[in-house]
């Protein structure tokens, strides 16, 4: 399908006169058409659940609105308008309020966006991880999240953040350090500012290599709510959120409420108990969500089943795991310095001597015990299991 300039114009100016999520504005566009609902607000008309009082809270941005020069700005930086309908809109976008739980049931699905990169936006998305944390991440928080990023993104998957300080940024920079997956940040503010300013160097480097997404139009800044509804983008596009580090009260933990509620799978690295801005990851992890220790368990849960299956780690096999129950008691039974006899072997192991007899060809074929003076003793081999 293809979106025609003009409803690209009409959903430039319903974003600059409202507030992303915004339900009305959703409930109203699943009735018309956008060049319709544009019409009706701009004239000041109800148009289906989009009310008097609904239009009159808008009045004052639409008084100062001029979504063709928002398109010019969008265009002279290098920015591109994405619609539903789009080659580029990713699948994830796409759910219905009122049939879901938890806060999403209150917040509308993205009606467009503004992204400025070179990649393909659902492309990218095709195979996509969240990794989001703490602002005032740890050492050890930072160490995590770069590492994952990088692995992520060596193994094709996008790495999607929010373009903040501490985990957010290192999850970038660990991506940026690959020349797999590229990676994406989804901004609370437009396209043409930076936030927060001493991330500039970096939303740059992610310009040019990966892509910056917002929902608002040009110079429109950071507010607290634009933040949390902000996070139901970074959750819907991805088919997983990692959370590296959280406290208890974190923004992170809105991110994975929302992929929780949007049906996508929550994952969280576990920390130090003795840390504060573990305590949130901590408390997903009892409530059930997917424990992370590296990037395979990331991969293993987010890809189709059986597609990416992660070998768990064991410590190396010694020749007495090998051994039967009855043969490792006759093991045990042997001295370690002192050579014994046969019979004391058996008293020892409260087995018949024949048994031993049987077992002890074994143990010296693989080099557990020693004939030594007439008796048995173990080896450094068999001492050492």
């Amino acid at each position: 399908m293809t979106v025609s300039n003009q409803e690209r114009l009409a959903r430039v100016g319903l974003a600059r006169v409202t507030e992303p999520g915004s339900l009305d504005i959703w409930a109203a566009l699943q009735a018309a058409s956008a060049e319709q609902v544009w019409a009706s607000v701009r004239a000041g008309e109800p148009l289906g659940q989009l009310g008097q009082r609904a239009l009159d809270g808008l009045a004052a941005r639409l008084a100062v609105c001029d979504p063709q020069r928002d398109l010019e700005q969008l265009d002279r930086q290098g920015a591109r308008v994405l619609c539903p309908g789009d080659d580029e809109w990713p699948g994830g976008l796409v759910w219905e309020p009122s049939a879901m739980s938890g806060e999403v049931r209150g917040m509308a699905p993205p009606f467009v966006l503004f992204a400025e990169g070179p990649h393909h936006l659902r492309e990218a998305m095709a195979e996509s991880v969240a990794v989001v944390g703490a602002r005032a991440a740890t050492a050890y928080g930072t160490h995590v999240a770069k590492e994952l990023g990088f692995a992520l993104a060596e193994a094709g998957s996008t790495v999607v953040s929010g373009g903040a300080y501490g985990i957010d940024a290192a999850a970038h920079r660990g991506a940026l350090a690959s020349s797999g997956a590229p990676t994406v940040a989804v901004l609370a503010c437009g396209l043409d500012l930076v936030y927060p300013r001493g991330n500039d160097r970096l939303l740059g480097e992610i310009r040019r290599q990966g892509l910056l997404l917002s929902e608002l139009p040009p110079g429109c800044g950071v507010t607290r709510v634009r933040f949390l509804v902000r996070n139901r983008v970074v959750a819907a596009m991805t088919q997983g959120t990692v959370v590296v580090e959280a406290a208890e009260r974190s923004g992170s933990l809105s991110t994975s409420g929302r992929a929780a509620d949007l049906g996508r799978h929550v994952m969280a690295v576990p920390g130090p108990v003795t840390s504060a801005m573990s305590t949130g990851t901590h408390q997903l992890l009892r409530q059930g969500c997917s424990l992370v220790a590296g990037v395979d368990d990331v991969l293993e849960v987010v890809r189709p089943m059986g597609e990416h299956l992660t070998v768990r780690a064991r410590g190396p096999v010694h020749p007495r795991d090998r051994l039967e129950e009855q043969t490792r008691r006759i093991l045990d039974a042997l001295p370690v310095r002192r050579p014994v006899s046969v019979a004391r072997i058996a008293a020892a192991a409260g087995v018949s001597t024949l048994m031993v007899q049987v077992a002890l060809p074994e143990l010296l074929g693989a080099g557990l015990v020693e004939q030594r003076d007439g008796g048995w003793r173990l080896t450094t081999l068999g001492a050492s299991g």
